[in-house]
């Protein structure tokens, strides 16, 4: 009975105007809504509740059978006219709602609270069955044998964009999401609706809180600190949440192999401002500046590899420093007008700059040989029998100016249980880039040439005069602006059919573009996507729904997509395309009194005119040209519920298998290829000391594709990286919380909440690889996969604390 939820809203009258002074009782408790018709209400979590809402000369509102998790927050915004109006059989899954969408929806405690070594939303999706990420270090993810490219993200209806030149995850700061804004967050994997943009894998819908009081929230651990304050004007009229955070990842980084100097800062602000200037109309703003500045003197580094019988190991010494820059801003304007209670009129517009920059030379004199094993030795662990020695340098002088303008019309009609959707947008885009990047071999004395015709030699027993090249090199400069115009329509409607419910909506989207490369040409295409959801939910006993969703998905090429390996630009890559079908089923049921809820889905992706890419770390290389066919496929299962009485955790397990066929040579693994995937999110406490809580994610999945080296075919090298394993574990203890305050008269009084707590990442210190670097034995000309290790164990402190 100590579990709480929360249920907040507005009530409004039948022309749309907020209710005051309106009764609102959940079981023996209640409340009543203020001038502006806002009221909040904390009801028993876990259990069903009744609520009702009632105001004299309108009839009542019930709500039944509202089950909700502890610390879950559910909006409900009731309409009382003058009619009798019974909402009765209302089904709540322990999520909050019924998703006749396919969409998933997490509460933002929970993405606040799961530990991880870049904690926040992307963190909790990592735990899906279908999404998946082998890097601790990195906020990117793939879903469903896509790429990280492949993914939407909004913020309040603004799409929100990730740096272009990221190479490694040490570089990437922090995730445009601050956690502590959010209000709501929706996921789906595949078969999305039409209103959703133009990408082949997946949408994640954020929406920031509209704070209704001052509250002040704080974080500090030490990888950082963030601070978000919510305040609203007298009025009501006005208001705002403010989130700054700063982050240093070298506690991580300086926990792998590579020793180094290395000093990072990332830091951000954002602000999310809501003005009502009436009933019928009000504006929202997004702000947001982001600094991510990485420098890193490596030193040494010292990498085992190989098997018991032949132990390998690569020991390099480094020279020179890596500086780089990555500065961002967005800024968005959303106005929403209400003509009728109907209808609902948006115009969105933002405006998103950034300029990256990257200064990189480092040499890397590197000593490649078997390991002394004998356990009596002094030289116990180091390089002995050496087989290789060598130089590498590495030369980076990139830069990049991007500049995308946006501007859309959305509007929605719903009347009954009809909705009729409607969008228009027009996007420019404006890329200014180059790209300068040497890679130098040197072993023994001499300088290893790419292995083109030309460069053919027979060193170092015969002298070769040439001058000193590049064993891989790039150098382009290129000016690149596209124009986007896109529209779609959606129909959605819900009836009863044969004793059961039927949800339906049916959509397409249309989008044309054209894109001009200086000195390389214009190009244009238009695509076509029609789209569907279908969910059936059976009058049985037991508590299902079946879904079907698909469509055929189109990628218009962005402008990594249009850049090649030489750094040429070819306006001519066409749209990706995926025929996707997905099938679905969600049983809600009761064990141990308590609400839980299996999820189920399988899918199949076709897909068309592929655009073949390598990976490395998280850095994308196209191939620029639209040479391959692919198909994905797989089964996903989650168990979500209240496992321990109070909490949510879930068990997830999924299967994939990706493929690709390029150039008409056969079916091979792509990078994302994962097979097996498990992930668990588990949340308990101590029954005699309920303050003491404990979080706790895990992750199992079996190996990627390691890539190939510079210029090698990849239907040569098809070797996997080792399988994926890590856990990450808090222990909390709560002070305060929402339905544990302290006394008046007690110092902490004046907090909501307040927590204490450490975190351990990698419990088990797993040894995970997220790629491999490319060794030459020079002698041989055999090359050797050395695999490039994550974070080992690391022990962090956190505070976190509202007011």
């Amino acid at each position: 009975m100590g579990q709480t939820a929360t249920i907040t809203g507005i009530v409004l009258d039948e022309n749309n105007t907020p209710l005051s002074n309106v009764n609102i009782t959940a079981n023996d408790i209640g409340t009543s809504t203020d001038e502006n018709g806002f009221y909040i209400l904390e009801i028993i979590a876990d259990t069903k509740n009744k609520i009702i809402f009632s105001h004299i000369g309108h009839m009542k509102v019930v709500l039944e059978n509202l089950v909700l998790t502890t610390n879950e927050t559910y909006e409900f915004n009731p309409v009382l006219k003058t009619d009798a109006i019974q909402i009765d059989g209302v089904t709540i899954t322990p999520t909050g709602k019924r998703n006749v969408e396919g969409i998933v929806t997490i509460a933002p405690e929970v993405v606040r609270k799961i530990p991880g070594a870049n904690a926040g939303v992307e963190n909790v999706l990592k735990l899906l069955p279908g999404v998946t990420s082998n890097n601790e270090l990195s906020t990117q993810y793939s879903v469903r044998g896509g790429n990280y490219e492949e993914n939407l993200v909004y913020v309040n209806e603004i799409e929100v964009y990730r740096p272009f030149l990221i190479r490694s995850a040490q570089q990437e700061g922090l995730s445009f999401v601050n956690s502590d804004l959010v209000q709501s967050l929706k996921f789906s994997a595949g078969g999305f609706q039409a209103k959703y943009g133009d990408k082949l894998s997946s949408v994640l819908d954020i929406t920031y809180k509209n704070p209704t009081n001052f509250g002040l929230r704080a974080d500090v651990s030490f990888l950082g600190a963030s601070i978000a304050v919510e305040t609203t004007s007298k009025n009501k009229r006005l208001s705002s949440v403010t989130g700054v955070r700063y982050r240093d990842n070298s506690l991580l980084v300086n926990s792998q192999q590579t020793q180094s100097n290395f000093n990072p800062v990332f830091a951000d602000a954002q602000s999310y401002l809501t003005y009502t200037f009436s009933r019928k109309f009000n504006l929202n703003f997004l702000g947001n500046l982001a600094l991510n500045i990485y420098e890193n003197e490596p030193l040494t580094r010292q990498t085992n590899f190989g098997t018991i019988n032949n132990p390998q190991a690569l020991l390099v010494f480094y020279e020179g420093e890596e500086s780089n820059r990555y500065t961002s801003a967005l800024g968005g304007l959303k106005a929403n007008y209400y003509p009728n209670e109907n209808t609902t009129l948006k115009l969105i517009s933002s405006v998103y700059h950034a300029i990256e920059d990257e200064n990189s030379d480092v040499i890397a004199q590197y000593e490649l040989g078997q390991v002394n094993t004998d356990l009596g030795s002094e030289e116990l662990g180091e390089v002995v029998a050496t087989r290789g020695l060598g130089t590498q340098f590495n030369r980076a002088r990139n830069s990049l100016d991007a500049l995308i303008f946006s501007l859309a019309h959305k509007g929605i009609y719903k009347k009954d249980n009809k909705a009729l959707e409607w969008g228009v947008s027009y996007k420019h885009e404006d890329i200014r880039d180059k790209l300068m990047e040497s890679e130098f071999l040197d072993s023994a004395g001499f300088s290893i040439r790419p292995p083109n015709p030309e460069f053919v030699n027979n060193q170092p027993e015969e002298p070769f005069d040439a001058p000193i090249t590049a064993f891989e090199g790039v150098d382009a400069i290129n000016f690149v602006t596209t124009n986007r115009f896109s529209a779609y329509v959606q129909i959605g409607n819900q009836k009863e059919f044969k004793n059961s419910t039927l949800y339906y909506n049916i959509g397409a989207r249309a989008h044309h573009w054209y894109v001009t490369a200086k000195d390389n040409g214009t190009s244009s295409q238009t695509v076509f996507s029609p789209r569907f959801q279908i969910t059936i939910k059976p009058e049985w006993k037991k508590d299902m729904l079946f879904r079907l969703s698909g469509g055929i998905y189109y990628q218009p090429p962005f402008y990594r997509e249009l850049r090649d390996e030489t750094g040429t630009v070819n306006p001519n890559v066409k749209a990706q395309k995926s025929i996707h079908l997905v099938l679905g089923n969600e049983y809600s049921f009761l064990l141990w009194d308590r609400p839980f809820t299996l999820l189920s889905e399988g899918y199949y992706k076709a897909l068309n005119d592929v655009n073949p890419y390598t990976l490395e770390d998280v850095r994308i290389r196209y191939s620029a040209s639209n040479n391959a066919e692919a198909y994905s496929y797989g089964f996903e299962m989650r168990l979500n519920g209240a496992f321990v009485p109070g909490t949510e955790s879930w068990i997830s397990l999924g299967y994939l298998e990706t493929k690709e066929n390029i150039d008409q040579r056969g079916y091979i693994s792509r990078p994302t290829d994962q097979r097996l995937k498990m992930g668990i999110l588990f949340q308990d406490y101590i029954p005699t000391i309920s303050n003491l809580r404990m979080y706790l994610n895990l992750i199992y999945s079996t190996g990627v594709p390691g890539g190939s080296p510079s210029y090698a075919d990849p239907y040569v090298f098809q070797n996997r990286l080792r399988d994926y394993k890590r856990a990450d574990l808090g222990i909390s203890y709560i002070f305060a919380e929402a339905n544990n305050k302290y006394p008046k008269k007690e110092r902490l009084r004046r907090f909501d909440e307040l927590s204490v707590g450490f975190e351990i990442f990698n419990l088990f210190n797993n040894q995970n690889s997220i790629t491999n670097t490319w060794v030459r034995d020079v002698d041989s000309k055999q090359q050797f996969a050395v695999p490039n290790f994550l974070t080992s164990r690391v022990f962090n402190l956190r505070l976190r604390m509202k007011l």
